[in-house]
């Protein structure tokens, strides 16, 4: 990452990054310095799961993350309508990783 000459960021994508990752589950667990987020990629009829992805963030840049998901939500739902919620949809929550220990 680099700043040019306009103070804005240049932000480089590798091609690798780009495809980027599937996930149908996400843990968050916090401590009080950071909020980590696994992304999980959950398969049916298969016992177990690998963390794809972890996020390390602090609690300012989890906020702002927070706020800018919402925004993108409510600008993805002004378009396409609103996102159902799937409640009572089960998801096993034991699977050998990290827990909410801090």
């Amino acid at each position: 990452m680099e700043e040019n000459q306009n103070n804005q960021l240049s932000i480089e994508l590798s091609e690798e990054m780009a495809e980027g990752v599937y996930s149908n589950l996400a843990i968050i667990t916090h401590s009080n310095s950071e909020f980590v987020i696994d992304f999980i990629k959950v398969m049916p009829g298969i016992p177990k799961a690998k963390v794809k992805s972890r996020i390390v963030l602090t609690p300012q840049h989890a906020k702002r993350l927070l706020m800018a998901l919402g925004d993108n939500i409510s600008k993805f739902e002004a378009v396409h309508g609103a996102i159902k919620n799937t409640e009572g949809m089960t998801v096993p929550m034991n699977f050998g990783g990290p827990t909410a220990q801090a």
